[in-house]
């Protein structure tokens, strides 16, 4: 099958075409289906949005990253990966830039093959774990963006990073300062960053800079978040993009794919559902971590003891700790359960393994809470929902998130971690009870849910932030498309 055929819409004159790059993780290909649907339905964009055929997403992942039938696809030939060494293979990142890499011919022959059978190219927009693949962008002459599906917390502290580098020699390296600062007012610990920004010894760290040092190429950034979500960055990376510091930044989410429009679920699926229809109203904890698992045995362990400590309704999505299983559980996440939790709790839980439609379940009148890895996409779909979050970050952004969400939102409750990175029982079923049970932290944390919430609607809206920002955007690559066309 030629892997370059695209799935869409015809029509009788060419749209200008925008192609979106999505590396091979679910949480960014939901924000970009939905960028993408956007672009098409609202701005009257022809959109491709491209995949790889390497690292193929689980089965259960699959539909909630489909773009609606308006949006072609592609998929770039999967590539030869065979001699990463097996030590790089821990870092995932990385492979990603591997990957990108050894894809970069087959990228380049589709974004020309589209400009010269599908319409003119206005932008090529690819995710920021792809970050090399913007060099394509200036070989076929079109605007280069990245889509970043975090927040501006994570662009600034990318600039910040690339600022306490400026002017080394080659192979020197700093270390970040206890405390960061990203703009007037908004400030981490250096044990809120990400794992790989601690340590300015390690390989991770120093990889990174290369791909941060080549965000200054970018012609402009689309940010999965709203304005009133993260102001003070707001207004820094503006003042930034005037005094030509930095590219332009548009903050254009929350990119969510509405509830009505999540792909159809079968009757395995459709049983959390169900089960909420009977629950009373706001009474469950949602409880869901990455699609792709993460969780510790031990911390899954304490996860379930929590919960049935809590004494109160939930709702697990469990998923495949990340460790090696032992033989007897055949590959099934509630074998690995404390024994006898099933049983114990069925008067009050419900625990799955398939995939469930999360939008609606946090929308649905009787989830209450939501106990979430903090990844960006469960923190906007818990925003949007007006849904108070406990927090139990593991990797990548989800620290930060986490701080944001208890320290500046107030939206969240963050159970402190064991010396070990543990979060124990007691700590996990006493912040479950406090966003459940009829009190001053529940009543702030939902007031504060709320008020988000609100934002969030209100950025979309005609006058919206949201809304203004990808219009501006919108309208900078037709007025370019149009004057490349008439040159």
């Amino acid at each position: 099958m030629d892997t370059f055929n695209t799935r869409g819409t015809g029509s009788e004159r060419p749209r200008p075409h925008v192609v979106l790059l999505a590396s091979p993780s679910a949480g960014h290909q939901i924000p970009l289906a939905e960028l993408a649907r956007r672009l098409v339905e609202h701005h009257g964009f022809a959109v491709t949005l491209v995949t790889f055929a390497n690292f193929p997403l689980p089965a259960h992942v699959v539909a909630s990253c489909i773009p609606p039938a308006t949006v072609a696809t592609a998929v770039l030939p999967a590539v030869d990966m065979d001699d990463v060494p097996a030590h790089e293979w821990h870092d995932i990142i990385q492979v990603f830039v591997q990957l990108v890499r050894r894809s970069l011919p087959n990228l380049r022959d589709l974004l020309r093959r589209i400009h010269a059978t599908a319409g003119p190219l206005a932008a090529f927009v690819p995710d920021i774990f792809c970050s090399e693949a913007l060099l394509v962008a200036g070989d076929v002459g079109v605007p280069g963006y990245f889509f970043l599906p975090s927040n501006l917390n994570w662009l600034a502290l990318e600039r910040r990073f690339v600022e306490l580098h400026r002017g080394l020699p080659p192979g020197e390296y700093r270390d970040f300062p206890e405390d960061v600062e990203f703009a007037e007012g908004v400030s981490l610990h250096r044990t809120e960053l990400p794992v790989v920004f601690r340590n300015s010894n390690s390989l991770d760290f120093q990889r990174l800079l290369v791909s941060s040092r080549r965000y200054l190429l970018a012609d402009g950034f689309l940010v999965n978040t709203f304005d009133e979500m993260e102001p003070a960055l707001v207004e820094a990376f503006k003042v930034a993009a005037e005094q030509g510091t930095f590219p332009p930044v548009f903050a254009t989410g929350p990119l969510i794919r509405p509830s009505k429009q999540e792909p159809d679920v079968d009757d395995r699926h459709c049983l959390c559902l169900e089960w909420l229809d009977r629950q009373p109203i706001g009474s469950v904890v949602y409880v869901s971590f990455s699609t792709l698992g993460g969780l510790s045995l031990e911390q899954t362990t304490e996860v379930a003891a929590g919960l049935e400590g809590s004494g109160q309704r939930f709702l697990w999505v469990v998923r495949m700790p990340n460790l090696a299983l032992p033989a007897a559980a055949d590959g099934d996440p509630l074998a690995l359960l404390p024994e006898g939790f099933l049983e114990r709790t069925a008067a009050r839980g419900l625990a799955v393994t398939a995939w469930t439609p999360q939008v609606r379940v946090l929308s649905h009148p009787a989830t209450a809470a939501f106990l979430s890895h903090c990844g960006w996409n469960s923190t906007l779909e818990s925003v949007q929902s007006g849904v108070p979050m406990v927090t139990l970050p593991m990797d990548a952004d989800q620290t930060m998130n986490a701080a944001i969400l208890e320290e500046k939102l107030g939206m969240a409750l963050r159970p402190s971690a064991r010396e070990d990175g543990i979060v124990g029982r007691e700590e996990i079923a006493t912040a479950v009870k406090e966003l459940l049970v009829e009190g001053e932290r529940r009543r702030d944390a939902r007031r504060r849910a709320g008020e988000m919430q609100q934002a969030a609607v209100s950025a979309w809206l005609p006058e919206g932030s949201s809304c203004h920002a990808l219009e501006e955007v919108a309208t900078n690559w037709k007025t370019a498309c149009d004057t490349k066309t008439q040159s």
